[in-house]
């Protein structure tokens, strides 16, 4: 189907099963808790009481899906503009994509309703986990994986029901909403080695999960640059977002923990766009008769960077646009007869993407907002000495680098976090 994005349930369980085989079998006796996140947005189905079945007995007992449909990804395109301008405007900070949960369910609706019919219960990925490792009889959901299906108020910690209802949308197919960091139930049977009865945390938003992996204080932001950039900051204590969604507005307003926000802001261009680079200049070489790897080009460019400290010349990477302004194109301006070695337009370009993310959320911004230090991590920064020199020329705080961000390490330490609090209490 055109723009059609799904995944085999069997084999993402199957996955995450040999992930858990791997692991020494003493140390999973020893587990006290299963923090789980995953990504958001998605959506697949089950029928209650159906969605698994247990092997038990063996050296290993596990699950595998049932009576389960495929996941919808968050990359799921088919919910053309179209489609979504007809939906109704939702009750929410947060505007509705192709991708979202709310969003796939609709188009469900119309184009495949005896599809729905087939089942009475539905979820994120990671929302399947847990009510199979519990055995739920309802899915549970945290509201961080709510507000990435659309159509969730957060301030009232509800769906629009109204709304949905007016325009016949199966809203029995809704997870009921639980706190992040709660405990949506305990294991039904012993996982491998992990044994029945041990506590499982209501499923986690892998931005959030992620962030909160590294995020050693409040007043830290965390900058992420790989193939895109993140850059995230929790919100002072009682902000609340405006309750009308803006599609146009560069920071987003996730939910995080204890009814906080996390402002976020995401590029599309980050380290594609350097890698698009190389490519241009090996493709050029090629033309010219010339054949270079990749590998060279780009360690030789990182270098000619390295050595021009400054430039006039300024780039703006947006080749991909951006979601608040898709339509953007790159563009080079103030060039002169001495900016243009490989080392100015390079060291232009690593500036460039910096200087893109400070325009959607200006770093000022942070400092309003409380932030004191950036944690960064990513693979495009981790390989780029200039692109960190320009993340430290930029910020006006301290940028500490090299931190791992992890949203699996991040749930683990939410349920570790929730047993010293139940411990100190």
């Amino acid at each position: 189907m055109l723009g059609a994005r799904e995944q085999d349930v069997s084999r993402i369980i199957q996955a995450l099963n040999e992930c858990l085989a791997a692991l020494p079998r003493q140390q999973l006796r020893k587990v006290c808790g299963i923090g789980v996140s995953g990504q958001m947005h998605g959506v697949l189905f089950w029928k209650t009481g159906q969605g698994c079945e247990w092997t038990e007995g063996g050296a290993a007992p596990a699950f595998k899906p049932r009576a389960v449909s495929h996941l919808v990804t968050w990359q799921d395109g088919r919910c053309s503009s179209g489609f979504l301008t007809s939906l109704p405007q939702p009750e929410s900070h947060l505007s509705v994509a192709t991708g979202f949960g709310c969003a796939t369910i609709f188009w469900l609706l119309k184009n495949s309703p005896e599809f729905l019919t087939s089942y009475d219960a539905a979820g994120t990925i990671h929302d399947y986990v847990v009510a199979m490792l519990c055995g739920l009889p309802r899915p549970l959901m945290s509201d961080q994986n709510a507000a990435s299906w659309g159509y969730f108020n957060t301030q009232s910690q509800s769906w629009n029901l109204e709304i949905l209802t007016a325009s016949g949308f199966p809203i029995h197919l809704l997870p009921d909403i639980a706190e992040p960091a709660s405990v949506a139930g305990r294991t039904a049977h012993a996982w491998f080695e992990i044994p029945k009865g041990t506590p499982v945390g209501v499923a986690l938003g892998d931005l959030q999960a992620s962030v909160y992996s590294c995020m050693a204080q409040r007043t830290d932001a965390v900058l992420n640059i790989s193939t895109s950039v993140q850059l995230a900051a929790s919100m002072p204590s009682g902000f609340q977002p405006v309750q009308s969604p803006d599609p146009a507005a560069p920071v987003a307003y996730f939910p995080y923990f204890d009814r906080t926000y996390l402002a976020v802001a995401a590029s599309l261009n980050g380290g594609n766009v350097l890698a698009t680079f190389v490519q241009m200049l090996v493709q050029w070489m090629a033309d010219l008769g010339l054949e270079v790897e990749e590998s060279t080009v780009y360690s030789r460019m990182i270098q000619a960077a390295a050595e021009q400290k400054d430039t006039c010349l300024t780039i703006t990477p947006t080749v991909l646009g951006e979601r608040h302004l898709p339509d953007q194109l790159a563009s080079v301006t103030r060039i002169s007869s001495s900016d243009l070695s490989l080392g100015h337009v390079t060291r232009a370009l690593c500036r460039g993407i910096v200087q893109n993310l400070h325009s959607m959320l200006p770093f000022q911004q942070l400092r309003e907002w409380g932030v004191e230090r950036v944690v960064s991590s990513g693979s495009a920064l981790s390989r780029n000495k200039v692109l960190k020199q320009e993340v430290q020329r930029a910020f006006p705080f301290p940028v500490s680098f090299g931190q791992d961000v992890d949203a699996a390490v991040g749930a683990a330490l939410v349920m570790l976090q929730r047993n010293l609090n139940q411990e100190e209490s």
